[in-house]
């Protein structure tokens, strides 16, 4: 049986996994408050009873408050679960100081990480509101929104470098559909959510130009290899990559054709242009960021990551999505790690 605990909520960002998040949380049986940053569109939605720009035809459930008060979205409450994207998480959570979370569990449910200072959402967050670890726990795993808004089983994982914390959060989420399993690490679990997006841009240019089966199993396998190898240098755990926040996350995100990332990768193998991609969603593809960053940790660290060195240069260099993979291709034979 399931430990039911009734908890205060504030969440961060109306897009489709923060709006998903808080249904959820709601049906747990929560006091949820949605923070939608623009005024117009908040007070909209709660006229609506619909979030319409993310996840239309989805009616929020009574009792769940729509503001847009950052203050008293965080103020007063139990946990702060922050779901806005990551390049611009350190200015949204700006707006209020981390005195008025009081004590309130923090929990990043954004997969990123922060250009320039290549830091993880969890580090941005306790630089930003001066609070401890502890304090702080990820959600992460395979978790597409439009499958956990329709009751479809799903598994994920909570995580904190303080396990009371993870399995604190652990409970506040699971539900008999919305199986939560508890980390401690967090830095593996964190990494592996945010590097898997950029191997299911990979995995789209694949699948845009045509490729079958045998090279998507290669590219998920050396992908998977890429984010372990960065990750355990970064001080995560092997067999956090193994787990759900990793090899779980990338087989979803790879295979999905509701994975942001793995479309726009798609439309980049039929040979369309990243910014015509970009202009033309309405959702943030968190791997085209990330892809910068991982190739930056790649370099600091001191390894080769070719899958993420190949995803740049068709991003950002300009090269042909065919020319990438012949190059990937006849790299100087290796031995497997």
């Amino acid at each position: 049986m399931l430990e039911k605990v009734a908890i205060r909520v504030g969440v961060l960002g109306a897009g489709s996994w923060g709006t998903t998040l808080a249904i959820l949380l709601h049906r747990n049986g929560h006091q949820v408050t949605l923070w939608e940053f623009r005024p117009e569109v908040a007070k909209e939605i709660a006229r609506r009873r619909e979030v319409y720009e993310f996840v239309p035809g989805v009616r929020l459930p009574d009792g769940l408050s729509v503001t847009s008060d950052l203050i008293s979205t965080v103020s007063g409450k139990d946990m702060a679960l922050i779901v806005v994207p990551s390049h611009i998480l350190r200015r949204a959570i700006s707006g209020v100081s981390g005195e008025s979370a009081g004590k309130a569990v923090v929990v990043t449910a954004t997969k990123g990480i922060e250009a320039g200072t290549l830091m993880r959402m969890s580090e941005v967050i306790a630089q930003q509101w001066q609070i401890d670890m502890d304090r702080i726990a990820v959600l992460s795993g395979p978790s597409l929104s439009k499958e956990v808004l329709k009751g479809i089983p799903t598994t994920v994982v909570a995580a904190s470098q303080n396990l009371d914390t993870a399995k604190w959060t652990q409970k506040v989420f699971a539900s008999p559909l919305f199986r939560v399993y508890a980390s401690d690490d967090i830095v593996g679990v964190e990494l592996g959510g945010a590097l898997k997006n950029v191997m299911a841009i990979a995995a789209g240019i694949a699948d845009g130009l045509g490729f079958g089966d045998n090279s998507k199993g290669a590219l998920m396998t050396r992908g998977l290899s890429e984010m372990a190898r960065l990750g355990i240098r970064m001080g995560g755990r092997p067999l956090t990559f193994a787990g759900l926040s990793g090899m779980g996350d990338l087989i979803t995100t790879c295979v999905s054709p509701l994975s942001r990332n793995h479309t726009v990768g798609y439309r980049l193998g039929k040979g369309e242009k990243l910014q015509d991609i970009l202009q033309s969603m309405n959702m943030v593809a968190e791997g085209v960021n990330t892809t910068k960053a991982a190739l930056e940790l790649a370099h600091k660290y001191g390894f080769e990551m070719p899958i993420v060195e190949a995803v740049y240069s068709i991003l950002f260099e300009g090269k042909s999505p065919k020319t990438a993979v012949v190059e990937l291709m006849t790299r100087e034979l290796k031995v497997e790690d």
